[in-house]
């Protein structure tokens, strides 16, 4: 039941997973009921119906290619890529098989025969304790609906044809729905079911407009034409708010806008801590098309290049030249600033469409990364020319994911050598000097960290397979989420083992995964000795205004202290209210 704070005021708490604050009319969509008519058909029909399910399902892979498309160029190749789940389940051959042993069995029609199909497999996903998996279920339904919608002729215009606007309230909104919302006429939009894993909570920050999930029946208790307030930091929605709600709010809005006056005010200025240490500040990126994220936020280059994207989701694997296109492209573009490129890091959650890689029991302990690429040498012979070419630009430089021992690193260093011989004999310029790294995510790399820093340029912390495989904790299982923990002991002393082995070899280490743009980290890190930080694009402000709130020498007395602490709940407190004294500006609009 809604919270009545005020006369007249209703107050619905359900999950922040959008930052922002927005007021104004309400849209009440509710939950989608596809009406399937009901159709018996005849043997002599069932072939007819099986070039229908065909063509409904090229025809839907096309329209979802078309959305990517247009994703990837609005918003980059990390948040398009979510829709290589729903193209999965296009090409699921045991779905399909099911859908036509229905309709030769049951003599139904393909919509009925899919619609029930894909619903058994939705509510079984739908069923499975783990929050990661409930939300694919999502996915399922919102390719179930365009197929069927393929299949009937009917087209969903609700959201394209907005003519005011307004805040979306639905049971619930696809992905492919919602990456496609005019930022103009949604204001912000609230859904009944959901979770912060959803792809549909991933669009919403990709878009960067307020969303709020899990609100249970919201969409059954309030009517089309009231008036909400949506409040993405908080997780609120606040149904016909009174004047002391709205000004309480409209000073949350201004210190916003504040706060983002001084970030913009940053925007051109170095990393700098306050007493004189220079921070490299760079960019996550996944494709050549987000060269203009990175120098909107002020980015000094990229940090990590995930070039894993330039292979999923298509029918043929990228030649070197087209990869050697792409990584000079970004690195013409952003010289001087250095570009760090990641050799492919396939496998766990992503492999090749066409490759047909057996299951794993556990895949993210499996083939993947620097594994695969030492077995696919061929795959791994065309990426290793295409970055020794775009080297030539003279700011590129390389790292190995998922090293796990030095015999990878010396064996991946035995190619590399190989194939600048190769391009020496053909002519073809490339950079001698071209730094190579690893990225530090498996504790047995941290633990011989000194071993490695005597063979490479420099380390790149990833520290989301870091905390994953040194606490052994899947962050995506909502029953164990709260044991990945950032801040855990463990973890900062194997960063401070990386480091100091860096240091003592004359290297620097850098971190690339989500701890980096986690405000109340940064410090924490910068403390450890820390000297390269690479976000997603939209966060570099952030972290840059926060640098250069900090001295490197409180930050030391943070890390120190932070050291002979147990407990990461301890170790995160003491961290967040040391962010928070130099910066409190990021936190006023959280409650």
């Amino acid at each position: 039941m809604p919270e009545l704070s005020r006369t007249g005021e209703r107050v619905f708490r359900g999950i922040p997973v959008s930052t922002g604050i927005c007021r104004g009319t309400v849209l009440v969509m509710g939950r989608n009921n596809d009406c399937i008519p009901l159709r018996s058909i005849g043997e002599d029909e069932i072939p007819g119906e099986m070039e229908r399910l065909h063509q409904a399902l090229v025809v839907t892979r096309q329209q979802i290619l078309e959305v990517q498309r247009k994703v990837g160029e609005a918003m980059g190749a990390g948040d398009a890529s979510i829709f290589d789940a729903h193209l999965l389940v296009l090409e699921d051959e045991t779905l399909i098989e099911e859908v036509s042993r229905a309709i030769h069995q049951k003599k139904v029609s393909v919509e009925q025969a899919f619609s029930q199909v894909a619903e058994k497999y939705a509510a079984t996903l739908g069923a499975i304790d783990d929050e990661y998996l409930r939300e694919r279920a999502a996915d399922m339904r919102d390719v179930t609906s365009r197929i069927l919608n393929n299949l009937l002729g009917r087209q969903d215009n609700t959201l394209r044809n907005l003519t005011e606007a307004c805040v979306v309230i639905s049971y619930d909104l696809s992905p492919s729905a919602t990456a496609q919302l005019d930022k103009k006429k949604v204001l912000g939009f609230a859904t009944d079911i959901g979770g912060k894993t959803s792809h549909t909570a991933i669009m919403a920050r990709a878009l960067q407009i307020p969303a709020v999930v899990g609100l249970k029946d919201v969409s059954a208790q309030i009517r089309t034409g009231q008036y909400a307030l949506l409040d993405g930091y908080n997780g609120l929605l606040i149904v016909n708010p009174t004047d002391q709600t709205l000004f309480e709010y409209g000073q949350l809005v201004r210190n916003k806008v504040n706060i983002e006056d001084k970030l913009r005010d940053v925007e051109d200025k170095p990393a700098v801590t306050l007493d004189g240490k220079q921070i490299v500040l760079s960019s996550n990126i996944g494709q050549a098309r987000d060269i203009m994220a990175v120098k909107a936020a002020g980015s000094e280059g990229v940090g990590l290049f995930r070039t894993e994207y330039l292979f999923i989701n298509r029918e043929t694997l990228p030649t070197e030249e087209e990869q050697y296109q792409a990584y000079r492209e970004v690195a013409a573009a952003l010289h001087p600033h250095p570009v760090v490129i990641r050799t492919l890091d396939l496998g766990g959650d992503k492999f090749l469409t066409h490759l047909q890689v057996p299951n794993e029991m556990n895949p993210f302990l499996g083939w993947r990364a620097i594994r695969f690429c030492l077995q696919q040498t061929e795959i791994f012979r065309a990426q290793l020319r295409a970055i020794l070419r775009a080297s030539a630009e003279g700011n590129v430089k390389m790292m190995y994911p998922m090293i796990c021992c030095l015999d990878e690193l010396e064996k991946a260093n035995e190619l590399v050598e190989k194939y600048q011989l190769e391009l020496e004999a053909e002519g073809i310029a490339f950079d001698r000097n071209l730094e190579i790294g690893v990225m530090i995510e498996i504790p047995s790399a941290a633990l011989i960290a000194e071993a490695l820093a005597k063979k490479v340029k420099f380390f790149s912390i990833g520290s989301n397979d870091l905390i994953q495989y040194t606490l052994a904790v899947d962050r995506l299982n909502e029953r164990i989420a709260h044991l990945y923990d950032p801040a855990h002991p463990a973890i900062l002393r194997l960063i401070q083992m990386t480091v100091e082995a860096g240091l003592r070899n004359g290297i620097w280490t850098g971190v690339c995964g989500e701890i980096a743009s986690e405000i109340a980290m940064v410090p924490l890190l910068l403390g450890l000795g820390v000297e390269e930080l690479s976000v997603s694009p939209p966060f570099v402000p952030r972290v840059k205004y926060l640098i250069r709130r900090t001295k490197l020498s409180e930050a030391k007395e943070l890390a120190d202290a932070s050291l002979k602490l147990n407990s990461g709940v301890e170790i995160l407190a003491r961290a967040q209210e040391f962010a928070q004294r130099i910066a409190p500006s990021l936190f006023e609009n959280q409650s």
